[in-house]
């Protein structure tokens, strides 16, 4: 079956595969199965009720996309998007017309609006998977800590975490600094500082947004939600000691 699509020059009319080829396995670890899967369990933390927040998991050529606007808790593998990768253009929401789908849902879905974030994750980190919590932790370490960067150190779950979010893991020793930018009214638009953010914290594993959330990514799914588990055990952590007065910014005392 072709699941491309298909365009008629002379109608200038396309037509998109509907068909569940492309979501249906047996497999648990196909993405299609896991988005839904890890969909339900970040509902559960808090991190994606009132249908925000989100992932994404790229499969070499391929990327599977959650919907937008619907309940994190009930997503079903038949509502996965899944998109051809790379694309020339990134997928922006303003240009939905314009994206190339390799397969989209019958009943009438969108594509996550966090889809142009994913999508600077999979180009600037070379990334497989990337999550969007609304996490209370992450929206509170932005108030906590007013300027462009959140950051801890002397902390061991700061070992959980890769440099760059993709390359090897670091100590607890290490600083680990997430950059901070500011929120907008619509998502896509967050694309532009994301990347600027990206490219001038080239070791951050993830993105805060003030007021919002934070986007963070990975080599794999399990990486991805592995680091995602520990920076917000660790935002939590850096708030409850800011409120009680501990540093944040801890060092071994040198002999």
């Amino acid at each position: 079956m072709n699941t491309t699509e298909t365009k008629n020059e002379a109608t200038n009319t396309t037509s998109i595969d509907t068909s569940d080829e492309l979501v249906t396995s047996a497999d648990p670890h196909h993405p299609a199965n896991l988005i839904p899967e890890l969909c339900k369990g970040f509902y559960h933390l808090g991190w994606v009720t009132g249908t925000g927040g989100g992932i994404s998991i790229r499969d070499d050529e391929k990327v599977y996309i959650a919907p937008s606007g619907v309940q994190k808790e009930k997503i079903h593998p038949s509502h996965i998007f899944v998109l051809p990768y790379p694309q020339e253009e990134p997928p922006l929401a303003s240009k939905a017309h314009e994206r190339t789908f390799l397969r989209k849902p019958v009943i009438p879905l969108k594509e996550s609006a966090c889809t142009p974030l994913f999508w600077a994750a999979f180009d600037l980190r070379n990334a497989y998977a990337c999550i969007h919590t609304h996490s209370q932790h992450a929206v509170m370490a932005t108030l906590l800590w007013p300027g462009k960067e959140w950051r801890v150190s002397g902390l061991e779950m700061i070992k959980g975490v890769r440099w760059g979010g993709v390359r090897k893991t670091m100590t607890y020793l290490d600083e680990l600094v997430v950059p901070i930018i500011e929120n907008t009214p619509e998502e896509e638009d967050l694309r532009h500082t994301m990347v600027e953010a990206m490219k001038e914290y080239p070791d951050a594993a993830a993105v805060l947004v003030r007021r919002h959330g934070v986007y963070v990514w990975g080599p794999t799914w399990e990486s991805a939600k592995t680091q995602a588990e520990c920076l917000d055990y660790l935002f939590e952590l850096s708030v409850k000691m800011k409120q009680a007065g501990v540093d944040t910014d801890w060092r071994p005392t040198q002999g």
